[in-house]
């Protein structure tokens, strides 16, 4: 008797194999049996005609601060992830003394979107240390398992006051109270160190994250807290990350390669394909490639498709750039719709339009680089699709065409202005990123960018466009797809308990109706503290989530189920 029987399904095992019929037996949370399973189950599943893979293993959340109210993680929890880890890019809400809560508030609003209103009405701070951190969060109910890094900023901001908080040069005592901080960390359960060196991160007065201008001892004095204890991986967003900086690409790998060398730990940076130099990844890859056959095991980390702003009524628009928009702004969605309808005020926005000199829109907003998302939505637009190409296609003015469409569907139509990852306009750079052996899949940020996009769905992604439905080019094996996101993900954190479906390893598990399974249009909920607001985005066609042998989702509601723990350290 086994406490929950899989029978019959598509089963991926998530080392790369393609799919096999098969049961897998559960007890205890852990999986006992895989292929043909004799014995009954409690609670069994019938996953007949349905694929069966491990749970999914997210390494690059924003959950600091949502997960003390949310103990579901929406959304990642609707896409398959059973494991997230959070605490990347240099930002998080610990170590911090009591008097600074609002300046850290402040910092990860800048940086990762994430309303601050939320973030000070649903935290109830009762920690200063990391260590007291770790031990909150290990006392919340969680559905999913979740594991944090030591940010880069807080320390910084800990240990060096204003000092480190306005970016001035670490002294070497600084130095060595921040590497005493990290190891503090690691030795109470963190999975790893994080920073970020990209000056687009900011608070949200405009101030650079602390450390952004950090010197290579700083860094090095974060790394060697790792590779005394021969565990985490040092994650980061690289200057130029978003590029802004084409000459940074040398500089950071220089000393990344070096840090690589030294720590003997995996060193995991953000890697896209950016506008201004569409070739810059390819060398970039290059560079880790060569890193890692001298023995500095570099990984870049890859995003499954563009990197958008989502422009809608309901999230970030041009007509707010427009002086008429000062007559309407204000007004609730259903009279803000009515208004927008009359057709004086249309002509007049329509004329505001051609006459901005912002250069907002033109880099994000300008027709040519704005394509219907659609529902479900389109990630890998055609060019010919953009806003600029319907209209001439159609002999239309292109402002009225984005006009009407931001009313459609009752307003809840959105544009997609893809800002990394479709310099060729299409995902072909994507997928050669995605396939490199050496590099991870994250950078999904599930939790934050809460008003511009919503990417936490990218797992979805990558089993619907990727391993299903591309027509553009290639697709990617099912059974690599799935690796991508379980055990290799898993591996890179020294998760080895999880993101394969095999005896002794953890009981995480999804079962998908992958012919039906599809993403659905991001659409906007007033579901955070104090009524703020963010994007989310759902998906049909998951029959089960299963974390430790529970079903945690069902048919993407939420089952009650809490079987998810803080994971303390590589294991």
């Amino acid at each position: 008797m086994f406490d929950l029987v899989i029978r019959g399904g598509s089963v991926v095992d998530g080392s790369g194999a393609e799919a096999v019929t098969a049961d897998v037996a559960i007890t205890g949370g852990v999986i006992m049996e895989v292929g043909r399973v004799d014995g009954s189950g409690t609670e069994e599943i019938d996953a007949d005609g349905l694929l069966v893979t491990p749970g999914f293993v997210d390494v690059h959340t924003h959950y600091d601060g949502q997960i003390t109210w949310d103990p579901l993680l929406t959304p990642s929890c609707w896409h398959g992830v059973t494991t997230a880890v959070m605490g990347n890019c240099g930002v998080g809400f610990a170590p911090v003394e009591p008097d600074r809560r609002e300046w850290i508030v402040q910092l990860m609003e800048g940086v990762e979107d994430i309303p601050g209103a939320a973030l000070s009405a649903g935290i109830k701070w009762n920690w200063e240390t990391f260590p007291e951190y770790l031990d909150h969060l290990d006392s919340l109910p969680l559905a999913l398992d979740v594991g944090t890094q030591i940010p880069h900023g807080a320390i910084r901001a800990y240990v060096m006051g204003e000092r480190g908080a306005a970016n001035e040069p670490a002294t070497p005592a600084d130095i060595e109270a921040m590497s005493a901080l990290v190891a503090e960390g690691i030795a109470a359960g963190a999975l790893g160190v994080s920073t970020s060196r990209t000056i687009m991160h900011t608070a949200v007065n405009g101030d650079p994250v602390p450390g952004t201008f950090a010197a290579e001892d700083e860094l090095f004095g974060l790394g060697e807290a790792l590779r005394v204890a021969r565990t985490g991986v040092f994650e980061l967003a690289p200057a130029g990350a978003l590029g802004e900086d084409l000459l940074a690409a040398d500089r950071e790998m220089a000393w990344m390669r070096k840090l690589g060398a030294h720590i003997g730990r995996p060193i995991s940076f953000a890697l896209t394909q950016n506008k201004a130099d569409p070739t810059e990844w390819r060398k970039l890859l290059d560079l880790a490639e060569a890193a890692a056959a001298d023995g500095a095991d570099i990984r870049p980390q890859v995003h499954a498709r563009t990197v958008s702003l989502l422009i809608g009524i309901d999230t970030f628009h041009p007509l707010m750039f427009c002086e008429a928009w000062s007559q309407v702004g204000l007004l609730a969605k259903p009279e803000l719709l009515a208004a927008l309808a009359r057709p004086e005020l249309r002509e007049l926005f329509v004329r505001q339009l051609h006459l901005l000199d912002d250069p907002v829109i033109s880099t994000f907003m300008s027709p040519s680089s704005l394509f219907p998302l659609g529902d479900p939505p389109e990630y890998e637009p055609l060019p010919e699709s953009s806003m600029r190409a319907r209209a001439r296609a159609r002999a239309v003015d292109e402002w009225e065409l984005v006009y009407d469409a931001l009313l459609a569907d009752g307003g809840r139509e959105l544009l997609n202005s893809p800002i990394l990852n479709y310099a060729d306009g299409d995902l072909g750079a994507t997928r050669e990123m995605l396939t490199s052996p050496i590099t991870a899949f994250g950078l999904g940020d599930g939790g934050a960018h809460a008003g511009q996009t919503c990417d936490a769905s990218s797992t979805t992604f990558l089993l619907t466009h990727w391993a299903r439905d591309r027509t553009r080019g290639p697709r990617i094996p099912l059974g690599e797809a799935v690796a991508k996101m379980t055990s290799r993900s898993a591996a890179l954190y020294g998760l080895g308990d999880r993101g394969l479906l095999a005896p002794g390893k953890v009981g995480d598990v999804n079962v998908i109706d992958l012919e039906h399974l599809q993403l659905r249009r991001p659409e906007v909920a007033h579901d955070l503290p104090a009524d703020a607001k963010r994007l989310i985005q759902r998906a049909t066609g998951y029959v089960a989530t299963i974390k430790g042998g529970h079903v945690v989702m069902s048919n993407g509601e939420d089952t009650g189920a809490r079987a998810g723990h803080l994971l303390r350290g590589a294991r």
